[in-house]
């Protein structure tokens, strides 16, 4: 259904399914999505599945150093693009609708999106 895929930071590497309900991600760890990093409070955010729209939209849960979706600060609920990255106090998570059947599958997914999003180099003769 969707994914969160953790592309830097300690969890680096990590991956996990968000099925058809609400994920709570911080570094407490009785939430289903923990996040080792300081600047990372117990409960940070939510992603909540909206079965009306099958949507998925993230919230900041009042964390001391708010939830940045693709480098912008939300205020607000807002609903999540594929390829999405929400970074966390020092943690990028990337948000897609790919579900994987394995860890590596999904860093192969992250692989290749991340490739689409480098600038091309070119050199002067």
């Amino acid at each position: 259904m969707a994914s969160i895929i953790v592309v830097t930071g300690s969890s680096k590497g990590n991956y996990y399914p968000l099925g058809h309900r609400t994920t709570v991600i911080g570094r407490d760890e009785a939430v289903p999505v923990q996040i080792l990093d300081p600047k990372v409070s117990r409960k940070h955010m939510k992603i909540r599945f909206n079965s009306d729209k099958n949507t998925f939209s993230a919230l900041d849960m009042s964390s001391k150093h708010g939830v940045l979706i693709n480098g912008n600060k939300i205020t607000d609920e807002i609903e999540l693009q594929d390829n999405d990255y929400i970074t966390i106090g020092t943690t990028t998570l990337m948000f897609t609708f790919k579900d994987f059947d394995s860890r590596e599958n999904a860093l192969l997914h992250y692989k290749k999106v991340g490739q689409r999003n480098l600038p091309t180099i070119t050199f002067n003769d």
